[in-house]
């Protein structure tokens, strides 16, 4: 049996900053671009992996949340203490200094974990922290 992971969902808090972060910085192909009532939701990927989606969701929609979870969701996401997602690089210090020149916002620098990990971090346009590993 093979399973894999086919979407991961992450909030946006504005439509044309997450795409110039997924699209322009991280390079991912736009797969979808759907519009509802005033909303988007995108669906971004890497090229070489289409079977493998990240959609980008406009937080708090439920209608059966009130409005203080629906801000409580807000601020969260702000603080980047909502969610995260953890990317994979053959050439971190490459993507690194990319995504620095495109003006992403640094939470860590390219170091070697205690852990055996090689990695770097950053916050998307809406604040989820996007940690990312050195492949191979």
């Amino acid at each position: 049996m093979k399973i894999s992971i086919h979407y991961a969902f992450l909030p946006h808090t504005d439509a044309e900053a997450a795409l110039g972060f997924y699209r322009d910085a991280l390079g991912f192909e736009v797969r979808n671009d759907v519009g509802y009532d005033g909303l988007r939701w995108l669906t971004v990927g890497p090229e070489n992996q289409p079977e493998t989606s990240i959609v980008l969701h406009p937080p708090a929609t439920d209608p059966g949340i009130t409005d203080a979870e629906r801000q409580t969701i807000l601020e969260l996401i702000a603080k980047g203490s909502y969610t995260a997602l953890t990317l994979a690089s053959d050439d971190l210090d490459g993507l690194f200094e990319r995504l620095v020149e495109q003006g992403a916002d640094v939470v860590q620098e390219p170091m070697d974990q205690p852990y055996g990990v090689r990695d770097c971090a950053f916050r998307d346009p809406a604040g989820n922290l996007l940690r990312i590993n050195q492949a191979g």
